[in-house]
């Protein structure tokens, strides 16, 4: 009794954080009823998460900006534009993979840094600095890609990024040996932080929840990660794109929580006064969050034209909006100050379970823009109820 008046307790003054990941197993509950267990088919669910892959990308830069209080609306025809630009590398100027990549890394770093200093140094609100990159960039993919209209990328190993699966060594009963492998490092490495961080908690006697309670975290956890894992085994394993993902997702997951600039973004998101006079450099600050921002634009427009093997003239249309959504649905608050990349790839994979789901239920495209505009629309009240709960 007192584990489940424990967990209750818990789940109370975490609602905002585990509040998503419980409305993603409700939705992915109800769709593979609704669907006679399509929806979780081993298929499906690698598809869903390959399609993911771009916006979650975006995601992770976007809860950054979020914090720091402003918003970058260029993203999405940025990476439109940045994916056309590495298309015409690879299949007009003859340039190796492994040159593109970096060039569109390195000119997505100049976009960001571009916005920074508009914010920043100019001190044009990043709302209408992003607007403009964003209509800059939609002219100037439209420019590049006039010609042909659309691109088409016979280079092999650079679509190999967004359709492509890790090598398999070897099968275990038909399965994906080296997926079960890094699926099992995954568990490892998550048991392993859990267990550095509560060792941490007790040494300068922070509150810590009960060994009890921690263990089933810990099982509960471990047991969706080797579930999901099973499920990629079963089809062809880990995608190059999940395994860029979740690079992203563990390097901006240390940076935010385990060093000193991650603590000055969220002082900065915090109170920006408070932390220019404690002595952090909110340009400084602003500088770097918009140029991860960048960073992490070119990447997705790397993994989104290695998906459709092509550059489009439509490529990057409404990323923007789906990165921010998923930021919002994800936990990131309106406000700045809070928010989590691994919240942000839970709320990317939300909304791309929603629009999945419908479409295999067959649910009109109307319908299926309402639906998700309900939930992005829930997820900000839920934001601004918790947070006047809290004040």
């Amino acid at each position: 009794m007192n584990i489940v008046n424990e967990a209750r307790s818990l789940l109370k003054a975490n609602i905002r954080e585990y509040g998503m990941y419980i409305a993603l197993f409700v939705i992915m509950l109800t769709f593979s009823i609704l669907t006679d267990g399509l929806f979780m088919s081993s298929r499906n669910i690698s598809n869903l998460i390959d399609a993911t892959g771009y916006i979650a990308v975006l995601a992770v830069g976007m809860t950054l900006v979020i914090v720091i209080r402003h918003i970058d609306l260029s993203v999405g025809f940025a990476s439109g534009f940045l994916g056309a630009i590495a298309a015409i590398l690879l299949t007009q100027a003859g340039a190796p993979v492994y040159l593109t990549i970096p060039i569109i890394l390195v000119l997505g770093v100049g976009i960001g840094l571009i916005n920074g200093f508009l914010v920043a140094q100019v001190g044009i609100p990043a709302f209408v600095a992003t607007l403009a990159g964003m209509l800059f960039f939609r002219g100037a993919l439209l420019q590049v890609t006039e010609k042909t209209g659309t691109i088409i990328i016979k280079n092999d190993h650079f679509n190999a990024i967004g359709n492509g699966f890790i090598p398999a060594i070897a099968k275990v009963h038909g399965m994906n040996l080296l997926s079960l492998i890094i699926g099992g490092l995954i568990i490892a490495a998550y048991i392993f932080g859990e267990l550095s961080k509560r060792r941490n908690k007790l040494k300068y006697k922070f509150e810590v929840i009960s060994k009890s309670m921690f263990s089933i975290k810990l099982v509960f956890v471990s047991f969706i990660i080797a579930y999901i894992t099973w499920i990629l085994a079963n089809y062809n394993g880990f995608s190059w794109t999940v395994i860029i993902v979740l690079i992203v997702v563990a390097i901006y997951h240390v940076l935010t929580t385990s060093t000193v600039l991650g603590r000055h973004i969220y002082a900065v998101g915090s109170n920006p006064e408070a932390a220019n006079l404690s002595g952090i450099s909110v340009k400084k600050i602003t500088y770097f969050v918009f140029a991860s921002m960048g960073l992490l634009t070119g990447l997705s427009g790397i993994l989104f034209t290695a998906r459709l093997q092509s550059a489009t003239t439509t490529a990057g249309t409404l990323f923007e909006l789906d990165a921010i959504a998923a930021a919002f649905v994800g936990g990131v608050s309106a406000a700045g100050g809070v928010g989590k990349v691994t919240g942000s790839i839970i709320g990317a994979i939300v909304m791309s379970s929603l629009s999945n789901g419908m479409n295999l239920m067959g649910v009109g495209i109307s319908y299926q823009y309402m639906i998700r505009g309900l939930v992005l629309a829930a997820a900000v009240i839920f934001d601004v109820a918790t947070r006047k709960k809290r004040g």
